[in-house]
Protein backbone atom coordinates (compact mmCIF):
# COMPACT_ATOMS: atom_id res chain seq x y z
CA UNK A 1 0.00 0.00 0.00
CA UNK A 2 1.48 3.35 -1.08
CA UNK A 3 1.64 6.17 1.77
CA UNK A 4 0.01 9.52 1.86
CA UNK A 5 2.93 11.34 0.74
CA UNK A 6 4.13 9.39 -2.18
CA UNK A 7 0.16 9.52 -3.15
CA UNK A 8 0.42 13.62 -2.96
CA UNK A 9 3.58 13.25 -5.16
CA UNK A 10 1.86 11.59 -7.68
CA UNK A 11 -1.11 13.55 -7.99
CA UNK A 12 1.31 17.35 -8.13
CA UNK A 13 3.28 15.20 -10.45
CA UNK A 14 0.38 14.40 -12.72
CA UNK A 15 -1.25 17.30 -11.95
CA UNK A 16 1.63 19.98 -13.56
CA UNK A 17 2.74 17.49 -16.10
CA UNK A 18 -0.86 17.84 -17.77
CA UNK A 19 -0.38 21.62 -17.31
CA UNK A 20 2.93 21.95 -18.57
CA UNK A 21 2.55 20.02 -21.57
CA UNK A 22 0.50 21.71 -23.93
CA UNK A 23 2.25 24.97 -23.25
CA UNK A 24 5.21 23.10 -24.10
CA UNK A 25 4.36 22.87 -27.17
CA UNK A 26 3.73 26.55 -27.63
CA UNK A 27 7.54 26.96 -26.40
CA UNK A 28 8.42 24.40 -28.73
CA UNK A 29 6.95 25.93 -31.76
CA UNK A 30 8.03 29.58 -30.80
CA UNK A 31 11.26 28.44 -30.30
CA UNK A 32 11.52 30.12 -26.56
CA UNK A 33 13.47 27.50 -24.56
CA UNK A 34 15.57 30.08 -23.37
CA UNK A 35 12.75 32.03 -21.96
CA UNK A 36 11.58 28.86 -20.39
CA UNK A 37 15.40 28.70 -18.51
CA UNK A 38 15.44 32.79 -17.61
CA UNK A 39 12.20 32.88 -16.26
CA UNK A 40 12.79 29.69 -14.00
CA UNK A 41 16.26 30.81 -12.83
CA UNK A 42 14.30 33.93 -11.54
CA UNK A 43 12.02 31.60 -9.16
CA UNK A 44 15.06 31.68 -6.77
CA UNK A 45 14.91 34.98 -6.78
CA UNK A 46 11.23 34.90 -6.32
CA UNK A 47 11.48 32.37 -3.27
CA UNK A 48 14.56 34.78 -1.43
CA UNK A 49 12.29 38.23 -1.82
CA UNK A 50 9.15 35.61 -0.44
CA UNK A 51 11.05 34.46 2.91
CA UNK A 52 12.26 38.14 3.78
CA UNK A 53 9.00 39.30 3.16
CA UNK A 54 6.96 35.84 4.56
CA UNK A 55 4.66 35.28 2.19
CA UNK A 56 3.96 32.48 -0.22
CA UNK A 57 6.88 31.49 -2.03
CA UNK A 58 5.15 30.50 -5.05
CA UNK A 59 3.58 33.86 -5.22
CA UNK A 60 6.96 35.67 -5.12
CA UNK A 61 7.78 33.31 -8.11
CA UNK A 62 5.00 34.19 -9.84
CA UNK A 63 5.42 37.26 -9.24
CA UNK A 64 9.37 37.97 -9.65
CA UNK A 65 9.02 35.67 -13.34
CA UNK A 66 6.17 38.30 -14.53
CA UNK A 67 8.89 41.31 -13.76
CA UNK A 68 11.63 39.66 -15.92
CA UNK A 69 9.16 39.08 -18.87
CA UNK A 70 7.70 43.02 -18.36
CA UNK A 71 11.62 43.69 -18.22
CA UNK A 72 12.42 41.68 -21.11
CA UNK A 73 9.82 43.56 -23.37
CA UNK A 74 10.76 46.58 -22.21
CA UNK A 75 14.23 45.90 -23.08
CA UNK A 76 12.99 44.25 -26.82
CA UNK A 77 11.72 47.66 -27.74
CA UNK A 78 14.90 49.95 -27.37
CA UNK A 79 16.72 47.26 -29.16
CA UNK A 80 20.08 47.56 -27.60
CA UNK A 81 21.09 44.11 -27.76
CA UNK A 82 19.90 40.49 -29.20
CA UNK A 83 17.05 38.76 -27.45
CA UNK A 84 19.39 36.21 -26.43
CA UNK A 85 21.70 37.79 -24.89
CA UNK A 86 19.12 39.72 -22.98
CA UNK A 87 17.86 36.70 -22.13
CA UNK A 88 21.48 35.54 -20.88
CA UNK A 89 22.12 38.83 -18.75
CA UNK A 90 18.39 38.61 -16.98
CA UNK A 91 18.69 34.33 -16.69
CA UNK A 92 21.99 34.51 -14.64
CA UNK A 93 21.45 38.04 -13.02
CA UNK A 94 17.86 36.83 -11.46
CA UNK A 95 20.18 33.62 -10.00
CA UNK A 96 22.88 35.25 -8.93
CA UNK A 97 20.55 38.07 -7.15
CA UNK A 98 18.69 35.31 -5.49
CA UNK A 99 21.30 33.11 -4.11
CA UNK A 100 23.25 35.85 -3.17
CA UNK A 101 20.16 37.24 -0.67
CA UNK A 102 19.84 33.74 0.69
CA UNK A 103 23.54 34.09 1.60
CA UNK A 104 22.23 37.60 3.69
CA UNK A 105 19.38 36.45 4.93
CA UNK A 106 20.89 34.05 7.89
CA UNK A 107 18.39 34.16 10.46
CA UNK A 108 16.32 32.09 7.39
CA UNK A 109 17.14 28.34 7.14
CA UNK A 110 16.42 26.72 3.91
CA UNK A 111 16.77 23.62 1.50
CA UNK A 112 18.37 24.89 -1.15
CA UNK A 113 18.72 21.90 -2.85
CA UNK A 114 15.32 20.79 -2.61
CA UNK A 115 14.62 24.66 -4.49
CA UNK A 116 16.83 24.04 -7.26
CA UNK A 117 16.11 20.30 -8.02
CA UNK A 118 12.52 20.04 -6.26
CA UNK A 119 11.02 17.89 -3.43
CA UNK A 120 7.89 16.74 -4.38
CA UNK A 121 7.48 14.31 -1.80
CA UNK A 122 7.40 16.95 0.73
CA UNK A 123 3.77 18.10 -1.61
CA UNK A 124 1.25 18.89 1.03
CA UNK A 125 -2.57 18.85 0.67
CA UNK A 126 -2.63 22.74 0.22
CA UNK A 127 0.19 22.33 -2.37
CA UNK A 128 -2.07 20.08 -4.63
CA UNK A 129 -4.89 22.81 -4.54
CA UNK A 130 -2.86 25.11 -5.32
CA UNK A 131 -1.45 22.94 -8.36
CA UNK A 132 -4.60 21.87 -9.61
CA UNK A 133 -6.45 25.27 -8.96
CA UNK A 134 -3.33 26.93 -10.92
CA UNK A 135 -3.41 24.72 -13.49
CA UNK A 136 -7.03 25.32 -14.62
CA UNK A 137 -6.41 28.96 -14.78
CA UNK A 138 -3.44 27.96 -17.10
CA UNK A 139 -5.45 25.67 -19.03
CA UNK A 140 -8.40 27.91 -19.11
CA UNK A 141 -6.39 30.54 -20.63
CA UNK A 142 -4.27 28.73 -23.29
CA UNK A 143 -7.78 27.25 -24.31
CA UNK A 144 -8.76 31.04 -24.90
CA UNK A 145 -5.41 32.03 -26.57
CA UNK A 146 -4.69 29.32 -28.08
CA UNK A 147 -6.14 30.67 -31.91
CA UNK A 148 -3.97 33.61 -31.46
CA UNK A 149 -0.47 31.72 -30.15
CA UNK A 150 -1.11 29.52 -32.90
CA UNK A 151 -1.76 32.09 -35.85
CA UNK A 152 1.35 34.61 -34.26
CA UNK A 153 3.52 31.80 -34.72
CA UNK A 154 2.67 30.70 -37.83
CA UNK A 155 2.83 34.57 -38.75
CA UNK A 156 2.71 37.96 -36.54
CA UNK A 157 1.74 39.67 -39.08
CA UNK A 158 -1.20 37.83 -40.72
CA UNK A 159 -2.09 37.13 -37.20
CA UNK A 160 -2.27 40.85 -36.75
CA UNK A 161 -4.13 41.41 -39.90
CA UNK A 162 -6.81 39.43 -38.78
CA UNK A 163 -7.26 41.38 -35.45
CA UNK A 164 -6.05 38.62 -33.23
CA UNK A 165 -3.24 41.10 -31.51
CA UNK A 166 -0.29 38.92 -31.46
CA UNK A 167 1.67 41.01 -29.22
CA UNK A 168 -1.34 41.04 -26.63
CA UNK A 169 -1.50 36.76 -26.54
CA UNK A 170 2.21 36.99 -26.11
CA UNK A 171 2.05 38.63 -22.85
CA UNK A 172 -0.61 36.60 -21.82
CA UNK A 173 1.27 33.72 -22.76
CA UNK A 174 4.39 34.49 -20.60
CA UNK A 175 2.00 35.14 -17.77
CA UNK A 176 0.95 31.56 -18.05
CA UNK A 177 4.85 30.41 -18.20
CA UNK A 178 5.26 32.67 -15.27
CA UNK A 179 2.16 30.68 -13.64
CA UNK A 180 3.25 27.23 -14.30
CA UNK A 181 6.90 27.92 -13.28
CA UNK A 182 5.21 28.63 -10.21
CA UNK A 183 3.19 25.78 -9.15
CA UNK A 184 5.97 23.61 -10.77
CA UNK A 185 9.01 24.68 -8.96
CA UNK A 186 8.23 22.29 -5.96
CA UNK A 187 7.70 19.24 -8.09
CA UNK A 188 11.06 19.51 -9.94
CA UNK A 189 12.92 22.53 -8.90
CA UNK A 190 14.38 25.93 -10.27
CA UNK A 191 17.27 23.95 -12.50
CA UNK A 192 14.65 21.56 -14.12
CA UNK A 193 11.50 23.60 -14.88
CA UNK A 194 12.05 23.94 -18.43
CA UNK A 195 12.77 20.11 -18.99
CA UNK A 196 9.43 19.58 -17.70
CA UNK A 197 7.88 22.03 -20.57
CA UNK A 198 10.44 20.96 -23.29
CA UNK A 199 10.89 16.88 -23.30
CA UNK A 200 7.37 15.72 -23.04
CA UNK A 201 6.00 18.20 -25.87
CA UNK A 202 9.30 17.20 -27.74
CA UNK A 203 8.56 14.06 -27.85
CA UNK A 204 4.92 14.23 -28.60
CA UNK A 205 5.73 15.62 -31.73
CA UNK A 206 5.99 12.61 -33.80
CA UNK A 207 3.13 11.01 -32.18
CA UNK A 208 0.41 13.62 -33.58
CA UNK A 209 -0.66 14.98 -36.79
CA UNK A 210 -2.27 18.52 -35.53
CA UNK A 211 -1.35 21.12 -33.06
CA UNK A 212 -4.05 19.78 -30.40
CA UNK A 213 -2.94 16.03 -30.65
CA UNK A 214 0.37 17.79 -30.10
CA UNK A 215 -1.02 19.54 -26.58
CA UNK A 216 -2.87 16.58 -25.74
CA UNK A 217 0.08 13.75 -26.56
CA UNK A 218 2.64 16.17 -24.45
CA UNK A 219 0.47 16.20 -21.15
CA UNK A 220 -0.25 12.22 -21.34
CA UNK A 221 3.49 12.18 -22.02
CA UNK A 222 4.11 14.40 -19.04
CA UNK A 223 1.87 12.16 -16.58
CA UNK A 224 3.78 9.03 -18.01
CA UNK A 225 7.24 10.57 -17.04
CA UNK A 226 5.97 11.74 -13.68
CA UNK A 227 4.43 8.09 -12.57
CA UNK A 228 7.43 6.26 -13.76
CA UNK A 229 9.88 8.79 -12.54
CA UNK A 230 8.64 8.84 -9.14
CA UNK A 231 8.39 4.67 -9.23
CA UNK A 232 11.68 4.71 -10.41
CA UNK A 233 12.83 7.05 -7.42
CA UNK A 234 10.93 4.94 -4.77
CA UNK A 235 12.33 1.75 -6.33
CA UNK A 236 16.18 2.63 -6.79
CA UNK A 237 16.41 5.24 -4.29
CA UNK A 238 17.18 8.05 -6.51
CA UNK A 239 16.05 11.90 -6.44
CA UNK A 240 12.54 12.29 -7.62
CA UNK A 241 12.76 15.57 -9.21
CA UNK A 242 15.94 14.67 -11.49
CA UNK A 243 14.31 10.53 -11.94
CA UNK A 244 10.81 12.51 -13.64
CA UNK A 245 13.12 14.08 -16.39
CA UNK A 246 14.94 11.17 -16.95
CA UNK A 247 11.54 9.75 -17.28
CA UNK A 248 10.78 12.48 -20.07
CA UNK A 249 13.96 11.66 -21.72
CA UNK A 250 13.87 7.96 -21.85
CA UNK A 251 9.91 8.78 -23.65
CA UNK A 252 11.49 11.43 -25.91
CA UNK A 253 14.63 8.61 -27.25
CA UNK A 254 11.56 6.24 -27.65
CA UNK A 255 9.55 8.71 -29.55
CA UNK A 256 12.74 9.04 -32.05
CA UNK A 257 12.77 5.49 -33.24
CA UNK A 258 11.49 4.96 -36.48
CA UNK A 259 8.26 3.99 -36.38
CA UNK A 260 5.97 3.59 -39.52
CA UNK A 261 2.97 5.85 -39.76
CA UNK A 262 3.48 8.67 -37.73
CA UNK A 263 4.12 12.11 -38.92
CA UNK A 264 5.22 15.44 -37.10
CA UNK A 265 2.69 18.04 -36.64
CA UNK A 266 3.24 20.54 -39.42
CA UNK A 267 0.84 23.16 -38.95
CA UNK A 268 3.53 25.55 -36.88
CA UNK A 269 6.92 24.36 -38.24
Amino acid sequence: MLDDFFVRALLAGVGVAATAGPLGCLVVWRRMAYLGDTMSHSALLGIALALFFDTDTMFGVFFVATMVSVLLLLLQRRQALSTDALLGILSHATLALGLVLVAFMSWVRIDLMGFLFGDILAVSKADLVAIYGGGAVVLAGLALLWRPLLASTVSPEIAAAEGLRPERARVLFMLLMALVIAIAMKIVGILLITSLLIIPAAAARRLATTPEQMAVAAALIGAVAATGGLYGSLHYDTPSGPSIVVAALVLFLLSLLPLPGLRRAEATR
